[in-house]
């Protein structure tokens, strides 16, 4: 028995013209959806990432399927070159932007609070990646496939020491574990997706932090663990340094306090007076 040929199969077999693909109908290639590049735009109008010799525009990335993004921005660097990437990261405008944000307001200010230093480099575990969630074949397509999420491994004080999440999550000495439960605790006030170490089984070694949009209005946030409270960061008092009266090295010719003349001090009396006895006849 003949089997019939697709009329379609014989227009692509056939040469390439107007009248042979008349009536033909091919499958589109799948779009983002319009909200992220309308996401990109806007912030890019916005200007609220900043180029700089550490925060670039790369090239269009488009595909396979609807992974990419319109603007891509490769960074090796934040807050000026401050913070830096252990490796260049692709992310969006949006992330960059929330990135130095959760920097400057969270990360910082704990650093200093815990060791009185600042944070000079975050540890990425991976940016932009075309790939499912949780990196499962058939899964969801992951925001890491539109530069809308980052990994972190860990951080690098302005020392050298570093604050591991794979080690110091649980492990580490308490003001680690304090300093990780607060950058966690301000990521969930950043970002629309937080997930760290006890969420699943995946994030036992990072946090995920990303800008998905959940729900239609994107009034939804996920933040798995629930943050923990945390005890302040302890305050070392300043020391002030005390003179005794006695002290050999006191100024003797320091004037003294504007007070020992003032009257009031002395309850108002008049009679308070510094006066000099005449000296006795010198009798010979």
């Amino acid at each position: 028995m003949a089997r019939r040929v697709s009329p379609c199969l014989l227009a692509l077999l056939a040469p390439l013209t107007i009248a042979a693909l008349s009536g033909c109908s091919f499958p589109a290639k799948p779009q983002r959806p319009a909200w992220r590049t309308q996401a990109e735009n806007a912030c890019l109008a916005e200007k609220l990432a900043p180029l700089s010799a550490y925060v670039q525009i790369a090239t269009e990335l488009d595909g396979p399927g609807i992974c990419g993004l319109t603007k891509p921005f490769k960074v090796t660097a934040l807050q000026g070159g401050a913070v830096a990437f252990n490796a260049t990261a692709t992310l969006d405008c949006s992330m960059v932007a929330e990135l130095e944000a959760w920097l400057a307001d969270i990360v910082q200010p704990a650093a200093q609070a815990r060791f009185g230093q600042s944070v000079a480099q975050i540890n990425s575990m991976g940016s932009y990646a075309c790939r499912g969630m949780n990196s499962q074949r058939g899964a969801r397509l992951s925001e890491h496939s539109f530069g809308n999420a980052l990994d972190i491994g860990g951080f690098v004080l302005a020392d050298g020491r570093e604050i591991s999440i794979l080690r110091d999550w649980t492990r580490g000495d308490e003001q680690s574990k304090d300093f990780l439960a607060e950058v966690h605790e301000g990521a969930c006030r950043h970002f629309s997706t937080v997930l760290s170490p006890g969420s699943n089984m995946f994030h036992y070694n990072h946090i995920h932090v990303d800008l998905a949009l959940h729900g239609r209005d994107g009034a939804r946030h996920v933040c798995e663990p629930a943050p923990r409270d945390v005890a302040p960061a302890p305050r070392e008092e300043p020391l002030v340094a005390r003179r005794s009266v006695d002290d050999d090295d006191a100024d003797a010719d320091e004037a003294p306090p504007r007070a020992a003349f003032d009257r009031e001090a002395f309850g108002g009396r008049e009679d308070f007076r510094v006066t000099t006895a005449p000296l006795p006849p010198i009798r010979r």
